[in-house]
């Protein structure tokens, strides 16, 4: 048996067989509209099956395990969805960001730009690579909503989970624009940091996903309080640990440019953090270097320091252990079968322990 909990029931060969099928099938259907969607069909399945840990369907599939919901490839097919959720949102996060790789390779609205260069065709590329991602962006998010109600689970399965999803979507949309706003007004408050990570990341990454599987199979309300109890601070937990890695993390690893969260003004907890303990010198050097999209290797290097010196990584450290000990503290007294105990803990550990 696998060691890796995303690998336990073979849910990840799962999920991607689902995923592919349905993806195969949008395919078919965009082809009869015009040949051109081809290569809206083609990049929305290159970014969708090109990666990723599938964390999202994992929490979903396991919280419905432990809720004492029955395995089957209908509820896989179910939880995939998921994926399409946080692909909608990568696509658009990589365009308002304007990151240029994810995973190594072109962002879409980048892989739509070259597009529009390689062919010569009018106007400007680069506008031409905004719409497009824009639009894929949507037609994901749509996407998961058919996704999820063609995935064969029953009737009274899927009213059930219905408001659970369409609630995680809202978040995560209203989350991102909290993030950009942040950066718009220069917020530097922790209260702030926390919503933006809590809204825009951790609710949809942990919490959602765990309500939307004991939705499916029925869960009672001693289930449901028990997984928001351990969700929420774990999601918050994994969030930070995404901001550590997008100031100090390996390119290789995180398939992104080394500090591109400093270059895009990202105002994390760990920023937040770093700003307010530094002196008017360093805070006022640190605050105006954040967004520089022209900030280069030694510039990233001196704001790694500026934020190592401050204690703001030892801080955030801190409070990444803290949450996550209170999300296992929730789980061990949750009232959830034991297998799903057992991949639930080990899903918690993978999601926080990564390394920088």
């Amino acid at each position: 048996m696998t060691n890796s909990p995303l690998e336990r029931a073979g849910l990840r060969p799962r999920v991607d067989k689902a995923l592919s099928g349905f993806l195969a099938a949008q395919r078919a259907r965009l082809l009869e509209i015009d040949p051109a969607l081809a290569e809206v069909a083609d990049a929305v399945s290159a970014f969708v099956l090109g990666g990723g840990k599938r964390l999202r369907p994992a929490f979903a599939y396991w919280g419905f395990r432990g809720a004492g919901g029955i395995d089957s490839d209908e509820v896989v097919a179910a939880v995939s969805a998921l994926e399409l959720v946080q692909a909608s949102a990568l696509i658009h996060d990589d365009l308002m960001d304007r990151s240029d790789t994810r995973r190594g390779e072109p962002s879409v609205h980048r892989r739509f730009e070259l597009l529009h260069r390689r062919e010569g065709w009018r106007s400007d590329a680069a506008g031409f690579g905004d719409s497009a991602a824009v639009l894929l962006g949507d037609l994901a998010l749509v996407w998961s909503d058919e996704l999820l109600h063609a995935s064969g689970m029953g009737l009274a399965e899927l009213s059930r989970a219905r408001p659970v999803f369409d609630l995680m979507r809202t978040e995560v949309t209203v989350g991102q624009y909290l993030d950009v706003l942040t950066q718009a007004t220069a917020d530097t408050s922790l209260e702030r940091a926390g919503k933006v990570a809590r809204f825009k990341s951790a609710k949809y990454t942990v919490e959602r996903p765990l309500l939307l599987g004991a939705a499916l199979a029925g869960g009672g309300p001693e289930v449901v309080a028990a997984y928001a109890a351990f969700g929420l601070p774990l999601g918050e937990a994994f969030q930070m640990r995404d901001d550590v890695l997008g100031v100090f993390g390996d390119p290789a690893q995180t398939g992104k440019p080394a500090g591109d969260d400093l270059r895009e003004g990202k105002r994390t907890y760990l920023v937040a953090s770093a700003l307010g303990t530094l002196d008017d010198a360093a805070r006022a050097e640190l605050d105006g270097a954040l967004g520089d999209p022209a900030l280069d290797d030694a510039g990233v290097e001196r704001l790694r320091a500026i934020i190592g010196e401050s204690g703001a990584l030892d801080a955030t450290e801190a409070r990444i252990d803290a949450l996550s000990r209170a999300a296992l503290t929730a789980l061990a007294a949750a009232p959830v079968e034991e297998e799903a105990r057992e991949v639930l803990l080990a899903l918690a550990d993978a999601a926080t322990r990564r390394s920088v």
